[in-house]
């Protein structure tokens, strides 16, 4: 009896921890989406720690690489090749601003926030130009007001 009840345990906890999984969320690089010309869709990714994150470049001519400055303390820059799937799996919280390299100046940027938004100040710190100011604006916005 002993014996049954134990592996009666034994499966729970393998059938529980088989239920929390990290979940994988994909984020389109396009020429035109809903928001615009050049965007990432969507342009703020919610993770929780351990997600995973695909990059599609939808359209041709896209990359995703990290913004110096903006991310959490510990964590290694990142640059995808262009017109390559790109997958990275997060693991620090914080806020990780990503751009399209040639399409930056035309807003093509994107905040990922992995749980607790900690380095949201001094990610909002760095100074943007073009159009990506406004998006990290409105994005920051968005981040503050859902925390």
């Amino acid at each position: 009896m002993k014996r049954i009840l134990a592996a009666l345990a034994l499966g729970a906890t393998v059938m529980s921890a088989g239920m929390t999984h990290a979940a994988e969320i994909e984020v389109q690089m396009l020429n035109k989406g809903a928001k615009g010309t050049m965007v990432f869709e969507p342009d703020l990714i919610i993770a929780a720690p351990g997600d995973t994150i695909r990059f599609l470049p939808t359209h041709k001519g896209h990359n995703v690489e990290t913004i110096k400055g903006m991310l959490p303390d510990g964590v290694e820059a990142f640059k995808s090749k262009f017109n390559e799937e790109f997958t990275i799996t997060l693991d620090a919280e914080g806020v990780y601003g990503v751009k399209c390299t040639p399409h930056y100046a035309m807003g093509m940027v994107a905040l990922i926030q992995v749980g607790d938004p900690g380095n949201a100040d001094e990610a909002k710190a760095v100074k943007q130009s073009g159009k990506a100011k406004a998006v990290f604006a409105e994005l920051f916005d968005q981040v503050q007001s859902a925390n």
